[in-house]
């Protein structure tokens, strides 16, 4: 490892826009020579966005990069691998059906006149893999080798065409304990080379394992940069989930009517989510909270059908219920309002009116149309209920703001009068003024007494408006706060597993 005290890799200023969004706004980052760099953020932070500025796939639109002490402009990926910026991703960009020589070499073989020398090819992979402590037959065709062989593979073919700063994007997303321990063994010999490697997970126990800092980002921009051996877990978490919304930590929260609603026994998924039991009732609002990947949003699917449970029970009115789908979920009065709206939800073609009326008319059946009277009545009546802006009901939803599109989602959901209603992120993605809408909206169908289950990364909306938070990690309920406890720490100390010992404060 190189004394050089020069960074390799050191961004500043870096932006980027897009129509109506400020993906990047002044960011800066500095990677050492040697170093093992996380990058942290829940979704939409910025993540993506600024390794595609640094390695050439967006055009930034302000900024500086720096590489071992020159100034570089990526112009694409081919580029930014040529001055020595390579990516791994957590979906290996290799040829499964080549050999391992050959997607290491590939594009860069070595020739025997008109022929490829795969003897010494061969050779080559051979000696390179054992550099990692890899010793296996480069002449066998990739797809016969485990998902982290082939990660490794993709890291020594990035670092032949690179070898100055190497990203890698969730590369431990399909990895068991082993085979993380073995690619964690790979990355510190880099790291011992004297290469700057940026690592990218939602995994903040592998980040305390074997990175040495970390930047966070947060709405596009860095919130800070910590040395990870003088901080902790709940400190990072602080910077990653932030906080927004402290006024309204004085309203009262509306109690819930203590009639029980539904009863979850045992509900899981092997491979997806452990076994979880919950209870909700009826004018409860049921908050579930966990960094990105604890098993929110599949505690959401699973409930509602959009995923199927291999274990577990329902009990609906203390009777006995089967969910296999979304239709069985809805004809239970259930509804659910994803994560993504832009894929999951709107339909983008689609008029304003008829993205209302769509989960009713389905209920109800294809067959039997609901009259044009009742659907402009039903459409203009939560148009002015949740104040959706819009030139008209014909207008395509896709024209519409993220903000007045989630209201759009609401409605469609509202209108078939659900008696358990699950938001995942209601208000990601949506201007100030929409979000403080959502959430006031969250409190009346509470008071009217509707039972909701909310998913959502942002703890101080949890706060305001949550009865009792189950708290996820790692694909698994850790905790329950009720009433007081209930607060931004408790929850940042329970999903860091700080509270094991000593109990909620």
């Amino acid at each position: 490892m190189t004394n050089d005290p020069t960074p390799m890799l050191h961004a500043t200023g870096i932006s980027k826009f897009f129509p109506g969004t400020i993906a990047l706004d002044d960011v800066e980052i500095t990677l050492n020579r040697g170093e093992i760099h996380a990058l942290l953020g829940e979704n939409g932070a910025g993540k993506s966005t600024l390794i595609k500025c640094l390695t050439g796939v967006y055009r930034r639109d302000g900024g500086e990069i720096t590489l071992d002490g020159k100034h570089v402009n990526p112009q694409s990926t081919n580029h930014s691998q040529i001055l020595g910026i390579g990516t791994v991703y957590q979906e290996v960009n290799l040829l499964p059906n080549l050999t391992v020589a050959e997607n290491l070499h590939l594009g860069r073989q070595p020739m025997y006149g008109p022929f490829v020398a795969r003897r010494a090819m061969n050779a080559a992979a051979k000696k390179s893999l054992l550099e990692f402590g890899i010793d296996i037959d480069p002449a066998q065709p990739l797809s016969d080798y485990p998902v982290a062989i082939q990660q490794i593979v993709a890291i020594a073919r990035a670092v032949e065409m690179s070898g100055k700063v190497l990203i890698l994007d969730e590369p431990t997303a399909s990895l068991d304990l082993d085979e993380v321990k073995l690619l964690f063994s790979v990355i510190r010999q880099l790291k011992a080379r004297g290469i700057a490697v940026v690592f990218i997970t939602h995994f903040l126990d592998q980040v305390f394992e074997i990175c040495d800092r970390a930047t966070v980002l947060r709405n596009g921009q860095v919130v800070g940069t910590r040395e990870l051996n003088q901080v902790s877990q709940t400190d990072i978490i602080s910077l990653m989930l932030g906080r927004q919304l402290e006024a309204r930590l004085q309203e009262p929260k509306p109690k819930s009517s203590g009639t029980l609603l539904l009863q979850i026994k045992e509900l899981g998924k092997s491979g997806m989510l452990a076994p979880f039991n919950l209870n909700i009732h009826k004018g409860e609002v049921v908050g579930l909270a966990g960094l990105l990947g604890s098993g929110r949003t599949e505690t959401a699917n699973l409930i509602f059908g959009a995923v199927k449970a291999d274990f577990g029970q329902l009990k609906l009115h203390n009777k006995h219920i089967q969910i296999n789908n979304p239709r069985d979920a809805v004809a239970h009065g259930f509804a659910l309002c994803p994560e993504d709206r832009k894929t999951e939800g709107i339909v983008g073609d689609l008029s304003v009116r008829e993205n209302i009326i769509l989960a009713l008319q389905a209920r109800q059946g294809w067959l039997r149309p609901i009259s044009r009277r009742k659907v402009d009545e039903i459409a203009q009546h939560y148009v002015r209920t949740l104040d959706i802006r819009l030139a008209n009901l014909e207008m395509p939803i896709r024209l519409l703001s993220g903000g007045n599109q989630q209201k759009v989602l609401l409605a469609r959901w509202l209108a078939t009068d659900p008696d358990f209603l699950i938001l995942d992120e209601p208000t990601r993605g949506i201007d100030i003024g929409a979000h403080s809408e959502i959430i006031a909206l969250i409190g009346q169908l509470q008071k009217d007494g509707m039972a909701l289950l909310v998913a959502s990364s942002e703890m101080e909306e949890l706060v305001t408006y949550a009865n009792r938070v189950i708290v996820l990690r790692d694909h698994k309920q850790v905790g329950e706060l009720t009433g007081a406890e209930i607060t931004s720490n408790n929850i940042i100390r329970a999903i860091a597993a700080e509270t094991e010992h000593e109990g909620i404060a």
